[in-house]
Parts: structure tokens; C-alpha cells; sequence
């Protein structure tokens, strides 16, 4: 990951410093804002691969920064927040946001989110591989969206990773380490149960009976299996 740049929006000047410290350390090229029209002004004027911002700043909502970045670019862009109410959560990604992180927060998942974030969106789609129809399912990788039955799904940015992990391996086995590490970061791999939570609310969500799921598939003590 080293090289990538992150712009850092926060006006807690501590929370701001130690953020550009460890990121630092971690290889990133680290830039601050500690307002809103600053940080729009940095976004337009250095091109980060990733922005991190908080949503309490003093000039303006987080909502209006992200609003305003995404008239012109589509930088991934991670909600750091101690706001941690549902309704906050979906205006930020209705807004346009990738993920939201609440605080308090541990630095290696902070981490591990925001090289995914880079990951997914430097990710090249084929356009002829960007639409994925399986049954009643259409998935929009390139847009991030899901439709069953023509309706959108709203799906958590944590469940659509795991969905477009496993689409875009669609037919081959992905092992729940593999899955682990490339939802929630490399410092996972045991932590099995999370994917039992997440494959059951992505079923519910997606498949006609979650009980006996066609897309979805669980290989007992491997992994999963995305079947069209």
C-alpha cells in the first residue's frame, strides 16, 4: 500500500496527528484538512486514492463535503465518526460515502478498511463483466448495487464486500480465510462466526427461500460459493 494518498479530514487536532502518524508509518502519503472547504479544496487539488473524513466539522456537514466531492470525483471515501446512529450511517453512504467507521476504533481495522477501499476501487471491470444476473439477482459491480426483482437491496458495505468477493469468484470455492482477510483485513482468519452472521443476512436479504439458498452455497469447513 505504500505510496497511496489520504486525505485526512478531522479538527480534532490530536485524533488528526495521531491518524497522520501511524498512517505515515503504515507507507501513506498523508495529507490533513481540518475543515470542510479545505478539505474540497485538497480533494480537488491533490487527488488522494482515498479520503477519510469525519462528519462533525466546523464549517459545514460531512454530508456536504461528501456531496460536494462526489459532483466531480469518485475517490472511495471512509466516514470516521462517533455518531453512531443507524440514520447517520445511511445518509453518509446515501451521500455517497464507501464505509463508515464509528469511534472508538482499532487502528488495524481502520487500516485494513482503507486498503480495501483502494483495492475496490482500483479494481478495473470489464464492462462485460460488470453486470452479473443470477436468477432474480442483478449485481452492478462496477456501481456497487444489487437489484432482486428490479428493486434495489440495501445492503451494509460490509455485506456487499462479502457478496462482491464472492461474485467475483463466482463458481470457485472462496475459503473463509481468504473471505475473512479480504472483508475485514489481514489480521483475520479465525473468526468464522462472523461469516455465519453475514452469509445469513445476505440470504435473507437476497435469496427467495434463505433456508435453502441458491446462490449462496456453505461448503462445510471451507468456505463458500457463489452459484448463478
Amino acid at each position: 500500500m505504500t505510496g497511496n494518498r489520504i486525505l485526512v479530514v478531522d479538527d480534532e487536532p490530536g485524533l488528526a496527528h495521531a491518524l497522520a502518524i501511524t498512517l505515515r508509518a503504515s507507507g501513506w502519503d498523508v495529507t490533513t484538512a481540518a475543515d470542510g472547504s479545505s478539505a474540497i479544496t485538497s480533494a480537488a487539488s491533490r487527488t488522494p486514492d482515498v479520503v477519510l473524513l469525519d462528519l462533525g466539522l466546523p464549517d459545514m456537514s460531512g454530508l456536504d463535503v461528501i456531496t460536494a466531492i462526489r459532483g466531480w470525483s469518485q475517490v472511495p471515501i471512509v466516514v470516521l465518526s462517533a455518531r453512531q446512529h443507524g440514520e447517520d450511517k445511511v445518509d453518509a453512504l446515501d451521500a455517497g460515502a464507501d464505509d463508515y467507521v464509528t469511534k472508538p476504533f482499532a487502528m488495524n481495522e481502520l487500516l485494513a478498511r482503507l486498503r480495501a477501499a483502494v483495492r475496490r476501487s482500483s479494481v478495473a471491470v470489464d464492462p462485460a463483466e460488470a453486470v452479473v444476473v443470477a436468477g432474480a439477482l442483478t449485481i452492478d459491480l462496477a456501481r456497487a448495487r444489487v437489484l432482486r426483482d428490479g428493486v434495489e437491496v440495501r445492503l451494509t458495505p460490509t455485506e456487499w464486500s462479502m457478496l462482491e468477493v464472492l461474485v467475483r469468484n463466482r463458481g470457485r470455492l472462496v475459503s473463509r480465510r481468504q473471505l475473512l482477510q479480504e472483508v475485514w483485513g489481514p489480521g483475520y482468519g479465525d473468526e468464522t462466526h462472523y461469516l455465519r452472521v453475514y452469509s445469513a443476512q445476505l440470504r435473507r436479504k437476497l435469496e427467495a427461500d434463505p433456508a435453502r439458498p441458491r446462490h449462496i452455497r456453505t461448503q462445510p469447513g471451507l468456505g463458500y460459493v457463489f452459484e448463478e
